[in-house]
């Protein structure tokens, strides 16, 4: 999630949530690497038929959800919020799920937590979208994060990107393409197109804003060329350049670029061209 930063609510004490939902929480995930399926399941059944990780998977609303639905998939969240751990941790403890938990880490771990195949699904849902160019490689969809993805993914395995931010979704679009992955959908529209995602807190949140949500699903193919990958991270511009040319068209502004929106819009106001790259 991390598109906003979680305010620690009054009265809530982290360390004493952390501890009263321990059981859900892993803090030493690295032992668990291609051993997930086996050891995580209930004393006396079968391993875990999938695998499916929720990277920055927020207050866990996702994560609960899809796991109520999907019995036979262990689902594990990753965040490196400490509040969102804990959230999600207390939702996993009081519902009672034995197919989830919680794991306090970044996605630059991800190869010291996971074995090469191990992973069949990965799920991204609001990503921080970092959209100034400085910081495009640490957008989640970078091609160099879906190069470190790559290995771990078992066949026919997916990852799947759900924004609020179009200019983000259409970046990624030429991500995955450099990175060598096959596109098995687009969307302008998940909710509709997609119902087995459930909603997040932060997407009811901005739905109610007037928000839509984008999407990408796609699978590893071929691996790409140095020339891919190269051309991929040679995308690593600000998202205002995906913004639409007239921003009256834009109903809503995804959160992270209500700055860039208004610099244009002023521009656009004293008949300035517009340099997009400057943002």
């Amino acid at each position: 999630m991390g598109a906003v930063h979680v305010r620690t609510p009054k009265n809530f004490v982290l360390e004493e949530r952390l501890e009263r939902y321990a059981d859900a929480i892993e803090t030493n995930p690295e032992a668990y690497a291609g051993d997930w399926r086996e050891a995580c399941a209930p004393a006396g059944s079968k391993p875990f038929e999938h695998l499916h990780l929720d990277l920055g998977c927020g207050k866990g609303t996702y994560l609960v959800e899809r796991a109520h639905r999907e019995p036979d998939t262990l689902f594990i969240g990753m965040d490196q919020e400490p509040i969102c751990i804990a959230y999600a941790a207390q939702k996993i403890c009081e519902q009672g799920l034995s197919n989830a938990l919680v794991l306090p880490r970044g996605a630059a771990s991800l190869p010291q937590l996971f074995a090469a195949g191990e992973l069949d699904a990965i799920t991204i849902n609001f990503p921080t979208p970092q959209p100034k160019a400085k910081y495009a490689k640490k957008r989640l969809v970078h091609v160099d994060h879906l190069m470190l993805y790559r290995p771990l993914f078992s066949a026919g395995a997916t990852v799947t990107l759900r924004t609020d931010s179009k200019p983000l979704r259409d970046y990624a679009l030429g991500q995955f393409a450099a990175a060598g992955y096959d596109t098995l959908w687009v969307s302008d529209d998940v909710r509709r197109d997609h119902p087995e995602h459930p909603e997040t807190e932060y997407e009811r949140r901005t739905r109610e804003m007037g928000a839509a949500v984008y999407g990408i699903c796609a699978t590893p193919g071929a691996q790409p060329s140095d020339e891919q990958l190269a051309a991929g991270r040679a995308q690593e511009q600000s998202l205002a350049c995906y913004l639409p040319d007239n921003l009256d068209e834009l109903a809503y502004v995804p959160l992270g670029m209500e700055e860039a929106v208004e610099n244009f819009r002023n521009r656009a106001r004293k008949g300035k061209k517009r340099l997009p790259q400057e943002s």
